[in-house]
């Protein structure tokens, strides 16, 4: 289950941002798909959480917006993680037609638990 999290500089609109909720739940499904966590195309509650944060006054960035992700460990997932964030990012300049932004995955050993 990824974790997303973008944070925006103030003039990003909204229009944009509710475009990146809807459409980076699939896209980073598809970026992080692995034998080991396989993407069927459904979305389930609690399979790719998205939040959403503005830059505060202290904070910097030369950015519009940056895309935090961290998905869990695979080897199989992390021998090719620079075509996997270039793929994604491909898929969020057409969704969003906009190129000023970055993506950071990250692939910890973790664990993840879910009630129903």
């Amino acid at each position: 289950m990824p974790l997303v999290e973008i944070t925006y500089a103030p003039h990003v609109a909204e229009t944009t941002l509710r475009e990146l909720g809807s459409s980076l739940p699939h896209l980073v499904s598809l970026a992080v798909e692995c034998p080991e966590e396989p993407y069927d195309g459904d979305l389930q509650p609690g399979d790719v959480e998205v939040r959403f944060r503005q830059l505060g006054p202290f904070d910097r960035s030369g950015l519009d917006f940056v895309i935090e992700i961290r998905s869990k460990y695979f080897e199989s997932r992390a021998a090719d993680r620079q075509d996997r964030v270039d793929r994604l990012y491909e898929g969020v300049a057409a969704a969003t037609g906009l190129d000023d932004f970055g993506i950071y995955l990250s692939l910890p050993v973790a664990a993840w638990a879910q009630g129903d």
